[in-house]
């Protein structure tokens, strides 16, 4: 019987954020002070298709909106929406249609709030490494992940950058 042969090691490492970052505004900031700057030292290039790569691209995202309904008597939550979008502009429209939305706090019983704690961002920035190595950087509100890398270098570079912005600690 053959026996399964290691090709590549991939590792994957976590930072925790003490504090979760404060809004989608300032979350998309940070993703996109990432993709015009470039801290990483990744490298576009050309794919398989013949179509030129970015350096660093968003490979997958996905933000969600927490609307609470508050009976206004009691104080107590009636209800809840969970509206998860594809990006920050659906994202914004659909909260705002679910806060307007008279006929669904009828329904529901109570005040819409919006549940800004609650809410949960997500965006995987796809890096290709001068090395010819894709990895993956993915910010949530409370976690920075780094994916898919072989070489520790790689993880420095992240972590030294991360360690210079403040909202990251």
């Amino acid at each position: 019987m053959a026996d399964f042969v290691q090709k590549t090691v991939n590792k994957t490492a976590v930072r925790d954020l003490a504090v979760p970052i404060a809004d989608v505004a300032s979350f998309d900031n940070l993703i996109e002070t990432i993709i015009d700057d470039n801290p990483f030292g990744c490298v576009g290039y050309t794919g398989s298709d013949g179509v030129p790569v970015a350096a660093i691209v968003r490979n997958r995202e996905h933000y969600t909106a927490k609307v609470d309904f508050i009976d206004e008597e009691t104080g107590k939550r009636v209800g809840t929406v969970s509206l998860q979008s594809p990006t920050i502009a659906a994202f914004n429209a659909n909260a705002a249609a679910v806060m307007g939305n008279a006929a669904l706090a009828t329904a529901m019983g109570g005040e819409a709030e919006r549940n800004y704690a609650g809410e949960t961002y997500y965006a995987q920035l796809k890096c290709h490494n001068p090395s010819g190595d894709d990895y993956y950087v993915t910010f949530t509100r409370k976690t920075v992940r780094i994916s898919s890398y072989q070489d520790d270098a790689i993880r420095n570079t992240v972590e030294t950058w991360a360690d210079a912005v403040p909202a990251l600690a």
